[in-house]
């Protein structure tokens, strides 16, 4: 690639200063070049996508897996990655820092420490304990001088805890914690998203859109700042796979290759 890591990481924080931008999600080389052709700015990792592109559900691949996905993504492209780095990949501030240190490493320009357990009995980390683990992941940043941005990922929506005074505690307490962007999965209203963005300025923040609804000239009107996808294009990308393979075992029909992308035209993309 003819861009830099540094270039990269000081390109993706400039993104993060003025106006909004969208934050699309490939899952593996392929979907991160097409992006990066489509005239994209940035791109973030999807741990979802990955997993499914392994076979695997959301959530049950390795540290190393990870580290080796993201080493490819920021290979194949100019553009800079925010990793999804899940939960870090360990419960110690300690451990997840030694993690965030290895992504680092990886080229990326920036990722998230979310604060979801796994455990369906306590999803969610205590908000001390959350609050460290974003400390000693600004910590291993700093310690790098790799000018990584950190996102602090509050989960509350995504687990059932729908209580928006909490997530905005929470999500202040990370920004207090050294996370240079905000996230929270799963607010979706006008007046959700408002709160966020006021309890935590200047800080940019991050709102998911993953089912048709907003625009980005709605969501920038609200001082939405960056804009992810998540899991949505891989999902859409499966759901064309699987109605076009059902249609053959089911009815023996081909006809969904109809709106299949022109293999010429894919060979030209890559080709550059």
């Amino acid at each position: 690639m003819s861009v830099s890591v540094a270039e990269k990481r000081a390109v993706f924080r400039r993104l993060h200063e003025s106006g909004c931008f969208v934050l699309p999600n490939p899952w593996d080389v392929g979907s991160a070049r097409m992006l990066q052709h489509l005239g994209f700015k940035a791109l973030a990792s999807t741990s979802a996508g990955y997993a499914w592109s392994t076979g695997r559900p959301d959530n049950k691949v390795t540290c190393d897996d990870v580290i080796e996905h993201l080493t490819q993504l920021c290979a194949a492209v100019d553009l800079p990655v925010n990793a999804d780095f899940e939960g870090g990949f360990a419960d110690a501030p300690e451990k997840v820092a030694a993690n965030v240190t290895r992504a680092i490493a990886t080229g990326v320009a920036g990722l998230s420490i979310e604060d979801s357990t796994g455990d369906k009995a306590r999803p969610l980390y205590d908000i001390k304990l959350a609050t460290e683990r974003i400390r000693a992941s600004r910590a291993a940043i700093d310690a790098s001088g790799s000018d990584v941005m950190l996102v602090g990922r509050c989960e509350s929506f995504f687990v059932g805890e729908n209580d928006l005074k909490d997530v905005i505690t929470r999500m202040v307490a990370y920004a207090d914690a050294g996370a240079d962007c905000l996230y929270a999965p799963g607010i979706r209203t006008r007046e959700q998203i408002t709160e966020v963005i006021k309890a935590v300025h200047p800080k940019p923040v991050n709102v998911l859109v993953g089912w048709p609804g907003p625009t980005v000239s709605e969501m920038a009107e609200l001082g939405v700042r960056r804009i992810s996808i998540g899991g949505a294009l891989a999902r859409v990308a499966w759901g064309g796979v699987m109605r076009a393979a059902k249609e053959i075992a089911e009815q023996g029909s081909f006809a969904a290759f109809a709106d299949g992308y022109p293999g010429a035209e894919l060979n030209k993309m890559f080709a550059k």
